[in-house]
């Protein structure tokens, strides 16, 4: 049994690895490409494979499901043709047993992809958007705003246009406003730098209304009192689907008490939590398919079939999700039944192999 157990652990593995190399190596040579045509100012080769580079951990989290399924469908697949995965089940082991051998690997990939999605990618994803929005602007970085992030905070609307690792502001807007929403005074901050739960500013200028006439006003320095942290920003610069856990979870609670619209924070948060899950019942599909249907077919139908079953219920889920945002349905119903029908389907299909 010890080698039997290895064997199928070096069957669905290596593949599996193998699929996920490939798939960073396409995705990293078309993403380079794409960045050739946004070299700019001091956005040159040298910073656009940089950021290639320091987004692969992103990547390679999102693409580990399909890797894990695309990799079971090709070890099993070998062992089917070859006429070895009959050997063994000759052997006295079951098909539920071979199941559960192979499921072990995944489980470990997939525990291996969550601490990179929770502990590399956020990281890796700041260093990358940052360094990339500052080679972007270079010079003229804090005055010009056609990227860049919005942020509410009470009766305020704030605009960033970068924020480096370190937690320094460049080219902020304030736009304040009365509780009747018109416009009280707008402001631009060349640099913020976070001190003693303050922000420092530099070169200062903006414009008071008053009910009859306007007052501009420039200071080469000034504090400004906000909410916002380092820690906030480090969340608040990347896609929810790029965040640790723990963070989705603190900043959607932090919107909640601002009193604005975090389900997107929530569905994001539930999607991953619930996606090793999906993943495994894909898996578990994709063993069912072996022993019956897919079976004595070629590899290339195998691989299509997985690449389609991947793609129905990546999208499927995306579909799901939005339309829970848009009909404001439970975030958290509306990531697990996607999981829960494909894990269910899956224990299923294989329940039905004899």
């Amino acid at each position: 049994m010890i080698l039997i157990r290895r064997y199928l652990w070096n069957a669905v593995l290596l593949p599996s690895l193998a699929v996920l190399a490939v798939l960073l190596a396409l995705d990293g040579l078309f993403s380079f490409i794409d960045e050739l045509g946004k070299l700019r100012a001091n956005y040159q080769v040298m910073q656009a494979m940089q950021y290639v580079v320091t987004t692969m951990p992103r990547t390679a989290h999102e693409f580990l499901p399909m890797a894990v399924l695309l990799g079971t469908l090709l070890g099993l697949g070998v062992l089917a043709n070859s006429g070895e995965l009959t050997i063994i089940r000759g052997s006295g082991t079951s098909p539920r047993r071979i199941s559960w051998l192979v499921m072990r690997p995944a489980i470990v990939m997939l525990l291996i992809g969550m601490a990179v999605g929770e502990y590399v990618v956020p990281w890796s994803e700041r260093i990358a958007q940052s360094n990339r929005a500052i080679a972007e602007r270079g010079e003229d970085i804090t005055y010009r705003s056609r990227s860049g992030f919005w942020h509410r905070e009470g009766n305020e609307f704030i605009h960033i246009n970068a924020v480096q690792s370190n937690g320094v502001l460049h080219g902020v807007t304030r736009y304040r406003f009365h509780e009747n929403r018109t416009l009280a005074e707008t402001q631009f901050i060349g640099r913020a730098i976070y001190q003693n739960e303050s922000w420092f500013t530099e070169d200062i200028f903006g414009t008071t209304l008053l009910e009859d006439r306007t007052v501009p006003y420039r200071q080469n320095t000034g504090v400004w009192e906000s909410e916002l942290t380092p820690e906030l920003l480090s969340i608040i610069v990347l896609s929810p689907e790029n965040l640790a856990l723990t963070k989705i979870w603190g900043y959607a609670h932090y919107l909640q008490r601002q009193g604005l619209e975090a389900g997107e924070y929530l569905l994001s948060f539930w999607q991953k939590l619930f996606m090793p899950f999906a993943t495994l019942g894909m898996v578990l599909i994709a063993i069912s398919f072996i022993f019956g249907p897919l079976r004595e077919v070629s590899m290339g139908l195998r691989l299509t079939t997985g690449i389609i079953a991947g793609m129905v219920f990546h999208y499927g889920q995306q579909f799901i999700g939005h339309v829970s945002l848009i009909f404001q349905m439970p975030p958290l119903l509306a990531a697990a039944v996607p999981a829960a029908v494909c894990l269910a389907v899956g224990i299923w299909l294989l329940g039905r192999i004899r």
